[in-house]
This record gives structure tokens, C-alpha cells and sequence, in this order.
């Protein structure tokens, strides 16, 4: 495990449970460096003053608060030491939610919580919430600013995950909401075959980030002097226009091929309505021989009436 970030305790109402939290994740990305082409040399950045144009040590830069009309409020460290932050390495528990309350937009950073004294207390806390299949609503305040967050258990350690403030999501406001989108049934139906014919469970190892491998080959490529290849691209169709039924049919027959399904997906009825327009539309050629017979009696009638006269 990596170095730990936070050391405190987990305040369980009066029982106290000292703890260390290490980050849970850490990402993957290929990173660079911004370089000199004709050298390789690395660039450097200094700190510049936008007034007078001199480099600033940074022993000599404070935090700045811009106004809305571009005045600029300094503020020092005096300013920020009567703040209402809690610097009582504590994780205050709050209360005890189900799970699916807490809408996962609001998750940020998860934690691992390693007990640094008796275990009892954590496993305590740990089990309690796995058996009564809730997460527990904490403050806690990190570089030092308060955050909400949960904690909750998996795979036998307890999980600090930060979150946001309800303030902090913002509310989807799009020009789609307000239109009238009429689905029919039968594109339903479609679209539902598309998510059974794909429905499994998740098992997060069996995705991988393939641009990751792929330029980590590139980079290994130019390290060892060979000559990189870039695998062609497969040609597009896009002559044809595919309407939604269409391309939905397609989705769903691809979906099965890719699971391997041997069987059909059952389609769901069209319903009460479909099934009405329907029943009339095979009577329809009935009704036309009726009619046809009936214009040749007419017909006959007629003649018959030309001739007596």
C-alpha cells in the first residue's frame, strides 16, 4: 500500500476508532512531459507577476479571491484560522442510509480505513453495517477542507468515499426535456431485446483500457528502435440510411452473435392496439372479392335492363 494520506479516528458515538486512510485507486494514464523536440529537454514554468512582470518566490504568493469586477481580495493566513473546519482528526458519524438514497453523481474519492489499534471497535462498525445493509453519513475535513462523505464495507475493510455537496451537482437543464418524443412499441420492444440479449453480471476484469495498451506498445516500439505500424481502419459503410427499427433489429442481432445466444429473443406483444390494427388489415382482401361480386351483379343488371327496352 502507499504512504498514508489521513491519520485520525471514526467517532462511532462514544466509541472511538483510530484510523489510517489510504487512497483505494490510483489511475493508470500514460503520463508525459512537456519537452524540447530538438533536445528532449524538459520545460520549466516560472512564476510570473502579471503587474509588473518580475518572477515571484513562493515564499512571496497569498491567496487571491477574484471579484466579479476583477478587484482581486487578498486573503492571509490569519483569515482562514477562525473557519468553522474541524481539526479534531475525527470522521464524525452523522446518520445510517440505504445505499440506494444516495445518488452516485455525489461520489468523489474512496479511501481505505486501516484500524491502528484494537480491531474489535471496526470490525464492530464494519459488520453492522454489512448486516443492516446501510452506509454511514460522515464529516470529515482533508487538506483542509470539510467534506461529506460515506462509509461503508467491502471486501472486509471499511470505505471512506468523499462526496459532493448537494449545491455542487448541477441541475441537467437541455432543450430535449421539453419535447414531446413519441416511442413506438414495437421500437420498445426492440430496444429492450437489445438490453436482455447483453444483460450479465459485472465483472469489472474483464474490461480493459485498449488505447492504454495500445500506446504503452508504441512508446516500447520507439524505445527499442523498431518501426511503429499503425493497424489499419476498417472502412464505414454509411450509404445507408438506417432508420431506428432498423438499426435497433441490427443492435440486438449483433448483441446476441456477441453473447453467442443460440435461441431467439422472444419479442414482446405490440399490445392491445397493435394487435387491433392488425386484425382488420387480413380481412381487407375479403372485403375487395366482396365488392368485386357485387359490381358485376350491378353490371349484369344493367344489361339486362338495355335489353328489354
Amino acid at each position: 500500500m502507499p504512504h498514508s494520506i489521513w491519520k485520525g479516528a471514526i467517532s462511532f458515538g462514544l466509541v472511538s476508532i483510530p484510523v489510517r486512510l489510504f487512497s483505494a485507486t490510483e489511475e493508470k494514464d500514460v503520463s508525459f512531459r512537456q519537452v524540447h523536440a530538438a533536445d528532449g529537454g524538459r520545460i520549466k514554468y516560472k512564476r510570473v507577476c502579471s503587474v509588473d512582470g518580475e518572477e515571484v518566490p513562493y515564499s512571496d504568493i497569498a491567496k487571491g479571491y477574484e471579484l466579479p469586477d476583477g478587484d482581486m481580495v487578498i486573503l492571509e493566513d490569519e483569515d482562514f484560522a477562525d473557519l468553522p473546519i474541524s481539526t479534531s482528526r475525527a470522521v464524525d458519524v452523522l446518520t445510517f442510509v440505504p445505499a440506494e438514497q444516495i445518488d452516485p453523481v455525489q461520489f468523489g474519492k474512496p479511501y481505505y480505513c486501516e484500524p491502528t489499534g484494537d480491531a474489535k471497535p471496526y470490525v464492530l462498525l464494519r459488520d453492522a453495517l454489512d448486516n443492516s445493509e446501510k452506509v454511514a453519513v460522515v464529516k470529515v475535513a482533508l487538506r483542509n477542507r470539510e467534506r461529506l462523505a460515506t462509509l461503508r464495507p467491502r471486501d472486509g475493510v471499511l470505505v471512506l468515499q468523499t462526496m459532493l455537496w448537494p449545491d455542487e451537482v448541477r441541475e441537467p437543464k437541455f432543450s430535449f426535456l421539453d419535447d414531446n418524443v413519441t416511442i413506438r412499441s414495437q421500437e420498445m420492444t426492440m430496444a429492450e431485446s437489445y438490453v436482455d440479449a447483453l444483460a450479465g453480471d459485472f465483472e469489472p476484469d474483464q474490461y480493459t483500457d485498449d488505447y492504454r495498451e495500445a500506446l504503452q506498445e508504441v512508446i516500447e516500439a520507439k524505445t527499442a528502435g523498431r518501426e511503429v505500424t499503425r493497424p489499419a481502419e476498417p472502412e464505414v459503410d454509411d450509404s445507408k440510411v438506417l432508420d431506428l427499427m432498423d438499426a435497433l433489429r441490427r443492435s440486438v442481432d449483433a448483441a446476441k452473435q456477441q453473447r453467442g445466444a443460440g435461441g431467439k429473443v422472444a419479442e414482446k406483444p405490440a399490445g392491445k392496439a397493435a394487435a387491433a390494427k392488425a386484425s382488420p388489415a387480413k380481412k381487407a382482401p375479403a372485403k375487395k372479392t366482396a365488392a368485386k361480386k357485387t359490381a358485376k351483379k350491378t353490371a349484369a343488371k344493367k344489361t339486362a335492363s338495355r335489353k328489354s327496352a
